[in-house]
C-alpha cells in the first residue's frame, strides 16, 4: 500500500512539472516570443500556398497590362513561343486571352463556329465556364453572357451563362490549326467578338493585339519568393468580393495583417516572417510538382509518366471529400487556367496532359544529356498531340537559341508515318539525320515535358496506347548545337 502511494505522488508530481518554456504551467517570454513566431510562419506558409493560383492569376493579368493590353479594352492575342514567359503554355495554338471587369455589368464573349478551346476563370483560377469545342456551343459558335458576381437579375435566353465569382474574369481562347496552318488560326482567332452586354445592340469590341513578337512575363515568378508575393495578394483581396467558401482562409489573412478594406502594413518583424514564408512555401510547390508522393499520380506501373492533374472531372480540385489541396498545389505550381475539360478522363474529353520528369531509371531529366522518346503510331487522338519541354525553374518553355520548344503532330511531325513508331530526341546538341524531331535543352539545367493528347481516344486512358520513357542515349554522332 505504501508503495501505491508513493507511485500516485511521483505521477502527480511529475505531471505537475513544468515543460521546458513554462512556470506553473504558464509560458516565459522566450517561448512566448517564438511560438507566436512559428504560428504567424506556418499559417503564412498555409496562406501562401491556398493564394497562390490568386497571385498567378494577378501575374498573368499584370503580364499583358505591362504590354498595353488593359482590362475590357483589349485581346491580346499570339503564337506562344519560348520569348515569353507563361506556366507550361504550348505553341501547339494561338492564343487570345483578355482580362475582363464585370463589376460594372456582364459581358459578352461571343464565338463563330470553328475549331476553338476556351474558358473562363475568375481572379482565383477558379472555374466559371468552358466555351468552344469542350464548352456548350461545342464548337458550333455561340455567345457566352458572363455575369457579375451575386447577379439578381434577368438572365436572357439564347446565351450560355456563365456567374463570375470576382470582378476580373480571366478569357482564355485557342484556335486549332487545321493542317498546321498557323496563320489561318491566327486569323481565325480575331473573329472573335468581346464587348459589354450592356452595347450588344451595337457592341463596343474589344480591340485585339498581336503580342507574338513581344517579350512577356505572364507569370509571378518576380513575385513568388520574397514581400512582393503578400503585396500583390493584399491588393487583389481589397479588389474583390469575399468567397464565402474562402472563409476559413481569409482568417489566416487577417492574422497576417491582410484584409479587404484595411491597410497592409507589416512592421519589420512581420516582414521577416512573410518573406522567410515565401521562401518556405515556394520550396513546397515545388515539391509538389516535381517530387510528389501520391501513388495516385502515376499513369501507368510500367512507365515514369505521371498525371499533372490528380483530380478528374472537377475544374476547382473538389472531391467527396473536400478540396482537394495537394491536387491544386500541384497544378497551379506548374500550370495555369483550369477547367474540367483539362481533367476529365474519358474518351474525347477536351485534352490529356502527362508530364513526363524522369527517364526510364527513374532520373530527373538533365539538359546535358541526350534522350530518346519513342512513340507508337498512331496516337489516339481525335484533333492533334504534340510533346512541350519546360525549363524546371521557370515551368515555362525552355530557352534556347533553337527557338522552339515543341513537337507537335500538326506541325513538325505532321508527316511522320501513320503506323510504326516515330522517334523523337531532347539534348543539347542535334543528332545528324533527325531534323525536325528534336528538342534543345541546356547543360547544367533541368527540364520536363507535357505529353498533351486533344480529343484523347480511349486507349489513352485504357492504356492499350501508351508512349515510351524517356532514354538516355550514348553517342558521340552529334552535329554543332545550332539546328
Amino acid at each position: 500500500m505504501k508503495f501505491l502511494l508513493l507511485l500516485l505522488f511521483s505521477l502527480s508530481a511529475s505531471h505537475a512539472a513544468d515543460e521546458p518554456g513554462f512556470k506553473n504551467g504558464y509560458p516565459d517570454n522566450d517561448t512566448v516570443t517564438q511560438v507566436r513566431n512559428d504560428q504567424v510562419f506556418q499559417r503564412a506558409v498555409q496562406a501562401y500556398r491556398f493564394w497562390y493560383p490568386t497571385v498567378s492569376a494577378e501575374g498573368i493579368f499584370n503580364g499583358f497590362r505591362d504590354l498595353g493590353v488593359n482590362d475590357n479594352e483589349a485581346i491580346g492575342y499570339l503564337q506562344a513561343s519560348p520569348i515569353g514567359l507563361a506556366f507550361t503554355a504550348n505553341m501547339d495554338t494561338p492564343y487570345a486571352v483578355a482580362a475582363l471587369d464585370v463589376k460594372d455589368g456582364a459581358m459578352v464573349v461571343e464565338l463563330p463556329p470553328g475549331a476553338f478551346i476556351g474558358l473562363a476563370n475568375d481572379h482565383h483560377q477558379n472555374w466559371i465556364q468552358d466555351m468552344g469545342i469542350p464548352g456548350p456551343d461545342a464548337g458550333k459558335g455561340g455567345k457566352h453572357l458572363i455575369l457579375p458576381p451575386n447577379y439578381k437579375g434577368e438572365i436572357p435566353a439564347d446565351y450560355h451563362v456563365g456567374r463570375a465569382t470576382s470582378n476580373k474574369v480571366l478569357i482564355a481562347l485557342r484556335a486549332i490549326p487545321q493542317n498546321g496552318n498557323m496563320k489561318e488560326a491566327m486569323e481565325m482567332i480575331t473573329r472573335v467578338k468581346i464587348y459589354p452586354f450592356s452595347t450588344s445592340a451595337n457592341p463596343k469590341l474589344l480591340r485585339f493585339v498581336n503580342l507574338t513578337s513581344r517579350k512577356m512575363d505572364g507569370t509571378l515568378l518576380k513575385w513568388e519568393n520574397n514581400m512582393e508575393f503578400w503585396n500583390k495578394l493584399h491588393k487583389v483581396i481589397d479588389e474583390e468580393p469575399i468567397l464565402q467558401e474562402f472563409q476559413p482562409m481569409y482568417g489566416f489573412l487577417s492574422g497576417l495583417g491582410i484584409e479587404k478594406g484595411k491597410k497592409f502594413a507589416p512592421d519589420n518583424k512581420m516582414r521577416s516572417l512573410l518573406e522567410q514564408a515565401a521562401k518556405e512555401g515556394r520550396r513546397q510547390m515545388l515539391v509538389s510538382a516535381f517530387a510528389n508522393w501520391r501513388p495516385d499520380r502515376i499513369v501507368w506501373k510500367d512507365r515514369r509518366w505521371e498525371w499533372v492533374g490528380l483530380v478528374s472531372e472537377n475544374g476547382n480540385f473538389m472531391t467527396q471529400s473536400g478540396l482537394d489541396l495537394e491536387a491544386r498545389d500541384r497544378w497551379f505550381s506548374q500550370a495555369i487556367i483550369a477547367s474540367p475539360a483539362m481533367f476529365r478522363r474519358t474518351e474525347g474529353a477536351g485534352s490529356l496532359y502527362w508530364l513526363g520528369l524522369r527517364d526510364d531509371k527513374g532520373e530527373y531529366l538533365d539538359g546535358g544529356k541526350t534522350y530518346k522518346l519513342s512513340v507508337p503510331m498512331p496516337v489516339p487522338a481525335k484533333l492533334f498531340w504534340s510533346v512541350t519541354v519546360y525549363d524546371n525553374e521557370t515551368r515555362s518553355l525552355i530557352q534556347t537559341d533553337q527557338n522552339n520548344a515543341a513537337l507537335r503532330s500538326l506541325v513538325e511531325l505532321k508527316n511522320s508515318p501513320t503506323m510504326g513508331t516515330v522517334d523523337v530526341y531532347f539534348g543539347p546538341k542535334q543528332i545528324a539525320g533527325k531534323e525536325g524531331k528534336w528538342i534543345k535543352t541546356i547543360p547544367g539545367k533541368g527540364w520536363f515535358a507535357y505529353f498533351r493528347i486533344y480529343g484523347p481516344g480511349d486507349a489513352a486512358f485504357k492504356g492499350t496506347w501508351r508512349p515510351g520513357d524517356f532514354e538516355e542515349v550514348k553517342t558521340t554522332d552529334q552535329t554543332a548545337s545550332n539546328p
